[in-house]
């Protein structure tokens, strides 16, 4: 899942980015609401994360301006506002939900889950290819009687692929997907990501699901039954 994280203060961002990212989530980290809303723009997410008061553009107007949009994914509001009156601003601007500071992050991540089960993108807690089942809030891997727990880069590229089977993904469109918005990728950063994946398939036989597509990219492409 890709989340857009707008806070301003370090000490709160960092830790949530952090936890976040361990959950196997690509997470925009931005401090102000003026890139937030460029990014917004730009890119599609499956969930916002706002503070409320952002320099620039406040997380309340960032919110409005979302859903005057027509974007339908899920906002979580965070702040120090606690009162009956803020909680019902936050949620009549178009949030869907609303979490007071300090930050519990294990009540976070929760939130987040659920969350997630209301994006118009949302399939399943568990995505399948053939016989192979990626379970969303464990990122742990299953076949039959095998089972492997993934580390949350390798995570991201598998359940990338797994939302795509049988099509072919260039270098651009894997770097644009699971790359944070900021980040500039190594000329062979994707191949390096593949060649890292395929050594954790290996370990229940199903490292040649993924093929080289020569001079375009990858794609994921279980055995013919």
């Amino acid at each position: 899942m890709r989340i857009l994280l707008v806070e301003d203060d370090p000490e709160q961002s960092e830790p949530l980015y952090a936890a976040l990212t361990r959950s196997g989530h690509i997470v925009d980290a931005v401090e102000d609401g003026t890139t937030a809303q460029w990014l917004i723009g730009e890119k599609g997410y499956d969930l916002l994360i706002l503070d409320w008061m952002l320099p620039g553009e406040d997380g309340i107007v960032l919110c409005q301006h979302y859903r005057q949009a027509g974007k339908t994914a899920p906002i979580l509001m965070l702040t120090a506002k606690d009162t009956t009156a803020d909680k019902v601003m936050g949620l009549d601007a178009g949030a869907d939900d609303y979490l007071v500071k300090p930050v519990d992050i294990v009540e976070l991540l929760a939130r987040v889950r659920a969350l997630r089960r209301r994006s118009p993108h949302w399939c399943g807690d568990t995505l399948k290819v053939a016989d192979l089942s990626l379970h969303l809030d464990t990122m742990r891997l299953t076949r039959g009687s095998d089972s492997l727990k993934l580390a949350s880069r390798d995570f991201q590229l598998l359940e990338y692929m797994m939302r795509h089977p049988c099509q072919i993904l260039t270098h651009d469109q894997i770097e644009q997907a699971l790359w944070e918005w900021e980040a500039e990728p190594e000329s062979n950063a994707v191949a390096s990501r593949i060649k890292r994946l395929r050594q954790r398939l290996r370990e229940i036989g199903i490292d040649t699901w993924i093929e080289t597509v020569y001079g375009i990219g990858y794609r994921l492409e279980p055995p013919a039954p």
